[in-house]
């Protein structure tokens, strides 16, 4: 099973203040829109996302079907397929991905210690 690429979600207090944090860690802006309150910031292969007021903690996110450049690669392991293996593999899911569907889907799961992880297909 092959999740995609990891990156990590942030839930910040600032936004502003939080990416010129970054920015000093050498990560520069690569996505996101700072008017709907996110930026997606990458060093090198390091992606991590911050979100101001969407979610409470961090999330552990991969994202099946791209590459660190939010570029397709195929083949892929599909959402779904991924979500039956963890389901097999006896973890079940606190949100779940509509099985029957194709396309953009995703799941989210905690490990034992409470860490959200989301995976996220976005094609």
């Amino acid at each position: 099973m092959h999740l995609g690429i990891f990156s990590m979600s942030l839930s910040v207090k600032n936004l502003d203040v939080s990416r010129a944090f970054y920015e000093n860690l050498g990560f520069e802006v690569f996505g996101g829109d700072p008017g709907m309150n996110y930026l997606i910031m990458k060093n090198g292969a390091s992606l991590i996302g911050l979100f101001h007021g969407m979610f409470e903690g961090n999330i552990l996110t991969f994202n099946p079907g791209w590459d660190e450049n939010a570029q397709p690669v195929d083949p892929f392991d599909d959402v779904r397929q991924i979500q039956r293996s963890i389901k097999a593999a006896g973890i079940t899911p606190v949100q779940e991905a509509d099985e029957s569907g194709s396309g953009p889907a995703s799941f989210v799961i905690t490990d034992p210690d409470g860490n959200v992880i989301l995976v996220d297909q976005h094609r």
